[in-house]
């Protein structure tokens, strides 16, 4: 499998969560100072406190997907480890974050940090996890699936978009998705979702399988590897 990243991008973004978590360290440590200390400026002690707050959640964001090793790029390309060499990855180097091209067709893939349990109840997907420490993770430090639907719906009218600079739209595959969990710690009930959902464990055995049904011509991944590199 051929991997293209983005490194530049992915260097200056885990130096903006860096940068971003000891500011927020240094603006809460103002506010608390000024609540002890200075009583009478309490608005601008909760001003400082709300900065700081906002601040250590950018910081998290940052470090979570850029800053902090294996990174979710990183872990994708573990759980692909082994593919054929007739597959291209891309990270932060194409319209969308994570794309992988090759016989098993075009695929969004969208990783998520989630611990517990992941369940689709027919219209979204829920993480259950239990436990204080649990639960302090899923509001501080795990990314909100909101709609993953959407959000790879989006993603791929904004690939298709650029694709159809490049090559006639007609030649342009089905862009598909799947939701990967990359976690150790997590168990995936969702397999009534609309967009396949799995553990990273078993992307690898989903994109063999998958590889043996798809339609896609080495002409076609060609294409679309020389419209992504134009």
């Amino acid at each position: 499998m051929k991997i293209i990243k983005n490194e530049k991008l992915i260097s200056r973004n885990a130096k903006i969560g860096q940068i971003t978590s000891l500011s927020s360290l240094l603006v809460l440590g103002v506010g608390m100072y000024i609540s002890f200390q200075k009583p009478e400026y309490f608005t601008i002690s909760m001003g400082a406190l709300l900065i700081g707050f906002i601040l250590s959640q950018v910081g998290i964001y940052f470090g979570n997907r850029w800053g902090r090793s294996p990174r979710p790029d990183e872990l994708l390309d573990q759980g692909l480890k082994g593919v054929s060499g007739e597959y291209t990855i891309y990270h932060y180097a194409s319209p969308v974050p994570n794309l992988l091209v090759g016989p098993a067709g075009v695929w969004l893939l969208l990783p998520y940090h989630q611990h517990g349990t992941i369940i689709y109840d027919g219209k979204k997907w829920k993480s259950k996890s239990g436990g204080f420490t649990q639960s302090y993770m899923r509001i501080f430090g795990q990314e909100n699936m909101s709609r993953p639907d959407l959000d790879a719906a989006a993603l791929a009218e904004k690939l298709t978009k650029t694709l159809k600079k490049e090559m006639p739209e007609e030649q342009i595959p089905p862009i598909q998705a799947a939701l990967v969990f990359t976690s150790k710690r997590v168990e995936v009930e969702a397999d009534n979702a609309p967009v396949p959902t799995m553990p990273l464990k078993k992307l690898k055995p989903f994109i063999r399988k998958t590889a043996k049904e798809a339609s896609i011509s080495k002409k076609e991944i060609q294409a679309v590897n020389d419209a992504l590199s134009a």
